[in-house]
């Protein structure tokens, strides 16, 4: 299991830069396919490369924080989440997300609903995210169990997010989860539906040349989460 001892590989080189956030503004009052289409090469050169780049070079360090997590520097079926929006069942029908979403998740996980680490870029704020969003009822309730019947592995990790910057945040119930007592201790974390830690970052810190390196050294913080999750979920950490 890794630990908040491991070695952190370090990765140099700025990859993002005031030209990828000027884009995402541009992207957001002119929300399109024609736009995004005449804008291709702005997009490829100012956010997709660098998001490739970025991945890359956080290959050495995900991989020591656990070897069962990913980090896959291609444009499609990687880590890095598609600019398109699912608008299917979403009243707001603009084709293009406004940020950019990088996912290092478990390799024994379909989608993003996986335990995983998580980087957001955004004009509106930048964070950093680990954990498990939205998991379907079976993992869900598996975690609570977990929780219920483990509960001080669960607490030390929340101590040592909280002692990094880093809040618990999500969606949660307002009744108890059926099966559970309502004066429950920690009924608070058995509401959750979602079990993500987040830290909210600058912008300025994902331009810096150590950039890969301050958030693996973020990412670090939150393996104890990510460990306790995967063994609620019997998956490998």
């Amino acid at each position: 299991m890794a630990t908040l001892t491991t070695k952190i590989p370090i990765a140099t080189g700025a990859t993002f830069s005031a030209a990828s956030l000027q884009f995402l503004n541009q992207l957001a009052q002119n929300n399109s396919r024609d736009w995004f289409k005449a804008h291709q090469a702005e997009y490829e050169e100012t956010v997709r490369t660098p998001a490739l780049q970025f991945i890359e070079q956080m290959q050495p360090s995900i991989l020591a924080l656990s070897p069962r997590l990913t980090a896959v520097p291609k444009k499609v079926g990687g880590s890095l989440m598609r600019p398109q929006r699912d608008s299917r069942f979403s009243k707001d029908k603009t084709p293009y997300k406004t940020n950019v979403g990088i996912q290092f998740r478990h390799f024994q996980g379909k989608d993003v609903h996986a335990p995983g680490l998580y980087l957001h870029i955004a004009e509106d704020g930048c964070f950093i995210a680990a954990g498990i969003w939205h998991p379907e009822s079976k993992a869900l309730n598996a975690i609570r169990t977990c929780i219920d019947e483990n509960p001080n592995g669960y607490k030390k990790a929340l101590q040592t997010l909280q002692s990094h910057g880093f809040n618990m945040d999500g969606d949660s119930l307002t009744r108890p989860p059926k099966g559970f007592d309502k004066n429950h201790p920690m009924l608070a974390e058995l509401k959750r539906k979602d079990f993500i830690a987040v830290k909210n970052i600058t912008f300025e810190e994902l331009c810096r040349p150590d950039a890969a390196s301050f958030c693996a050294e973020q990412f670090a913080h939150c393996t104890q989460l990510m460990a306790y999750l995967c063994f609620a979920l019997d998956l490998d950490f």
